[in-house]
């Protein structure tokens, strides 16, 4: 069994994430969609994965919190990291 018990399974064209445990044995599926294209390949599977929860726990469904809360399942969106901006050569003089 793969430690945690999560296996990621990249492919041409999709990713696999293979979710198993003692008692649950699943596997999702993402591939490149209308929403998951500005990445990578290598990185496909969190922004689909990110960008998922994001949207669906912005849909505010009591339903679906209400079924995150029974897995214990929580998401919270983090900032983006930001580089920091290099000062032009020409200011760099003065």
């Amino acid at each position: 069994m793969a430690e945690y018990g999560l296996t990621v399974k990249p492919s041409d064209g999709m990713t696999r994430i293979q979710a198993t445990c003692e008692h649950q044995s699943g596997l999702i599926y993402m591939v490149p969609a209308e929403r998951s294209w500005v990445c990578s390949s290598e990185l496909l599977p969190a922004h689909v994965l990110a960008g998922f929860f994001r949207e669906l726990t912005a849909l505010q469904d009591s339903q679906v919190q209400e079924l995150m809360r029974q897995w214990g399942i929580y998401y919270r969106q983090l900032p983006l990291a930001v580089e920091p901006q290099s000062k032009p050569e020409a200011a760099e003089g003065r």
